[in-house]
């Protein structure tokens, strides 16, 4: 398993290039995003360009109705115990998703019967116990909004970048036991990125922000994987 620690803005800075890369690597065709909506990651001219299929998920019709042209779409709810789908897929991703998902576990294994033999899914989502991350998830909805709304001034609120409730199921950094998760499901853990800071939730506050890359920069030289911001995981179907 490669194992890394980096700062958080390379995760959103990167992600683009490292899911095509990983496709390419891989050798993917069959491409399934879960979650996309009416905002896939990758353009379609990546998919027509290296000749993908490039499916996206949502059990919203109304956002998939809103994603451009050229996509298949599929409306279903990846985490219901009883979906049936055709899969066969060598790539399933989900970007910024993983969070909102009341059970990690069904999800996970959902994903893992969508994928063909020998097939990868990757997923970048927050982690617990990054402090930010906590108040949203203990504190009422309304009451997290309006203290992450004080903390990251300019954040939108509505439309397509509306807030969805967090649950943060099987969101974590790459501790042994959220591993463990993986590997009982049928998963070989391939590759674990653990991100450290949460910079524009500290933007009003100089000190405080001083404080905060300080100590995000420590973390990333001397790594505790509880205390991870983000994360990407890439899982193999195991043979």
């Amino acid at each position: 398993m490669n194992l890394e620690y980096r700062h958080a803005g390379e995760a959103w800075k990167h992600l683009t290039r490292h899911l095509e890369e990983l496709i390419l690597d891989r050798g993917a065709r069959r491409v399934l995003e879960v979650g996309g909506g009416a905002n896939p990651t990758l353009p379609v001219e990546f998919a027509v360009r290296h000749g993908l299929e490039y499916t996206v998920l949502d059990v919203s019709i109304d956002e998939l109705d809103k994603a451009p042209p050229g996509y298949l779409k599929v409306q279903a709810d990846i985490t219901s115990p009883t979906l049936k789908l055709t899969g066969g897929y060598d790539l399933v991703f989900s970007r910024m998703l993983a969070e909102h998902v009341r059970d990690g576990e069904i999800f996970h294994r959902n994903v893992h019967a969508l994928l063909a033999r020998r097939g990868a899914a990757f997923h970048f989502f927050p982690t617990l116990y990054a402090p930010p991350f906590v108040v949203n998830r203990l504190l009422p909805e309304r009451l997290a909004e309006i203290v992450l709304h004080t903390l990251q001034p300019g954040r939108v609120r509505q439309g397509q970048h509306a807030k969805f409730p967090a649950y943060y199921s099987w969101c974590r950094g790459p501790t042994p036991g959220q591993i463990r998760r993986f590997e009982r499901l049928g998963y070989v853990v391939h590759e674990y990125i653990g991100f450290y800071g949460h910079d524009p939730y500290y933007s009003k506050v100089r000190i405080l922000a001083k404080a905060h890359r300080a100590l995000s920069n420590w973390l990333v030289r001397h790594p505790m994987p509880w205390l991870t911001s983000f994360a990407y995981v890439t899982l193999l179907k195991r043979a």
